[in-house]
């Protein structure tokens, strides 16, 4: 168990129900600070309304979450003001250009920043005058991260980030969710990507019917499960398919 001080996220007993069914049923967890830590499950396994809960988006039924010593339930306000959230779908305002809406979203928490800055640091420097609908999907995806930093959060939130993008799109959301940890930001973030999870993660909780089966790092997971007497063919290639795809098409991002 960490120290208190190395905790930036403490969950414990988390519960939330619709109508008879329990969907989250007394979950526990703790993040340490500057941490990636995923949250692994299939679908209907309590994941994205366990982040939802913490996010202030759904009222907690039982048990508590706190944000750095603060509690999520009794004070959403300040939550919200040291956390940012990147959903499944992000959606922004049409006719805007990228510039005024990472102002608009500064100023809504008391702000000021050079939005060009902001969006040269996620390789949409030269997008700064485009409106969010005209962008691709990794675009879209970076400018989402971009806009929940501009209050230099101290968790950052992200449901599933790299769905539907081509293997540069997210192999390049990959390093930005890193550069994002290398500012002293904690990242939680849900994926149904293994080999995501493995690459990120420093530590990760599986969820399985509203419960947390196993948490541990990617390494001793994968250790507990050939412990266990698991094997399966053995056939190790120094590339795959992806890396043929993105050394033959370029590593760098595309328009």
């Amino acid at each position: 168990m960490a120290k208190n001080s190395d905790i930036i996220l403490s969950v414990k007993k988390l519960r939330k129900s619709y109508d008879d069914n329990e969907v989250v049923k007394g979950i526990s967890f703790e993040v340490k600070r500057g941490e990636i830590f995923g949250i692994l499950g299939p679908n209907g396994a309590g994941k994205t309304t366990t982040l939802e809960m913490i996010e202030t988006l759904r009222e907690i039924d039982g048990g508590t979450a706190t944000i750095d010593g603060v509690d999520v339930a009794k004070n959403p306000y300040e939550i919200r003001g040291v956390i940012g959230v990147q959903p499944q779908t992000p959606g922004f305002q049409d006719k805007t250009k990228l510039t005024e809406l990472l102002q608009m979203f500064a100023a809504a928490y008391g702000e000021k920043i050079d939005p060009k800055k902001f969006l040269d640091e996620v390789n949409l420097g030269d997008k700064a005058d485009s409106f969010v609908e005209n962008l691709s999907g990794g675009q879209k995806q970076r400018f989402s991260i971009v806009a929940a930093l501009v209050h230099n959060p101290k968790v950052f939130f992200l449901d599933e980030p790299t769905t539907g993008l081509d293997p540069q799109a997210r192999r390049n959301l990959w390093r930005l969710i890193e550069d994002v940890r290398k500012r002293g930001i904690s990242v939680i973030l849900t994926t149904h990507y293994m080999d995501e999870a493995e690459v990120l993660c420093d530590r990760i909780a599986i969820m399985d019917q509203g419960e947390i089966i196993a948490l541990d790092t990617p390494k001793n997971l994968i250790k507990s499960l050939l412990k266990r007497g698991f094997k399966k063919e053995q056939h190790v290639e120094q590339a795959n398919l992806e890396d043929v795809f993105i050394d033959m098409t370029g590593k760098g991002l595309h328009a």
